[in-house]
């Protein structure tokens, strides 16, 4: 765990009277002990991360704990549960032996794993703050009931509020992610034309943020009135000229999520769309200008809104401006009318302003920035305005 995040989660104990936090959500697992499980991505299998002030643990299922290891996952206790048939050989190394070693204490359940590990922790008595985001509440009680003594409290809020603020190491990580998106999106955009199809425009932006060591995510490359389906996923439907095309796409890197919005054309844009674009793109831009360290995030919501209806697109309407990116694609803070939590330096906000009409096209513009106390300095590095295909 980096000093950072200590440093974030030590503040929660501290500001709440708590003893320990348990992580139960991946991207919160993942801010504890940097551990991503295929396991739990895959199948949902329970996974817990314990975050106190003198020592870190993980709960796994047996099948993990070979990663755990392999990978050199850094917390001071390792445990596991559920069973899993292993072979060892005779001549077993270190981490083999570190690997039955846990395999062979394994808990009979994730409840019983995650007592162990409090009991490691000298976490005995007081308030734990337990993340509720990944269980049901038959979950809850079980464990509640497991740990008898100890006060059990919802902590996902709390895991929410940690990792608002980003370390300088989080801020490198998001910004190299947000540049392997870009590069990919050039790269369909400078291949892109009249024939090819959103699938195969798709499967290049994905082949693309692939070579550059990154997972891809479901990308939104929708064409022509295809452009006015919010959530449109890839289709064989080929673009045509003079046709205009939404890019909505991202990617993950080291974790780290980062995603770009942008519109083009293929061809001479008509009136119509280069003015809803200049009005979006005057919203983008007052939304940017508004975000500061201690400005409310209902006035970055209503700097944009004010101006694009200002730019002529008084159809606009948003049911908010953006949000939070990092371990998630979509964190706190939410850039909403009705949300006044002041934004904090260090906090890194995808901004994005999206105009639909159902029956004619679709128009997107998002920006990645880092707040701080001088404003809001710019991650991307790709130009904001409407791309005219060749």
């Amino acid at each position: 765990m980096q000093p950072h995040q200590a440093e974030r989660l030590t503040k929660v104990l501290d500001d709440h009277g708590l003893e320990a936090l348990v992580a139960t959500r991946e991207a919160n697992v993942a801010y504890v002990t940097d551990f991503r499980g295929i396991e739990h991505t895959v199948f949902e299998t329970p996974q817990l991360a314990i975050f106190s002030r003198r020592a870190t643990g993980l709960a796994v299922a047996a099948v993990e704990v070979a990663s755990v290891v392999e990978e050199r996952v850094d917390v001071d206790h390792l445990v596991c549960f559920d069973d899993f048939p292993v072979v060892y050989d005779d001549r077993r190394d270190a981490d083999a032996r570190r690997i039955r070693e846990v395999v062979d204490a394994r808990a009979a359940s994730p409840a019983d794993a995650l007592a162990g590990l409090l009991e490691a922790l000298s976490v005995r008595r007081g308030a734990v703050g337990l993340d509720e985001s990944r269980l049901t509440p038959e979950a809850w009680h079980g464990i509640a009931a497991r740990l008898g003594g100890l006060t059990l409290v919802p902590a996902a809020a709390h895991f929410r509020a940690a990792r608002r603020v980003k370390s300088p190491w989080e801020i490198e990580r998001l910004g190299l992610a947000l540049g392997l998106v870009e590069e990919a999106l050039n790269e369909v955009v400078a291949k892109l034309e009249p024939g090819m199809t959103e699938r195969e425009a798709a499967a290049l932006y994905q082949s693309e943020v692939g070579k550059r060591g990154g997972a891809p995510m479901p990308a939104t490359i929708a064409t022509g009135k295809r452009g006015w389906i919010p959530r449109a996923a890839a289709s064989e439907r080929s673009l045509r000229a003079r046709e205009a095309i939404r890019f909505d796409v991202g990617a993950r890197l080291d974790g780290y999520h980062a995603s770009v919005a942008r519109t083009a054309v293929a061809g001479e844009p008509d009136p119509r769309l280069e003015a809803a674009h200049t009005a979006i793109l005057t919203g983008l831009e007052a939304a940017l200008d508004a975000v500061e360290a201690g400005v409310p995030a209902s006035r970055v919501y209503a700097a944009a809104v004010a101006a694009t209806h200002g730019a002529g697109l008084k159809s606009f309407v948003a049911r908010h401006v953006g949000h939070g990116i990092g371990l998630e694609p979509r964190e706190e803070p939410r850039l909403e009318p009705t949300v006044d939590t002041p934004l904090e330096a260090g906090e890194v906000v995808r901004i994005e302003l999206a105009h639909v009409e159902m029956g004619w096209a679709g128009v997107q513009l998002a920006e990645t920035v880092l707040v701080t106390t001088g404003g809001a300095r710019a991650l991307n590095r790709s130009s904001r305005r409407l791309i005219v295909l060749d």
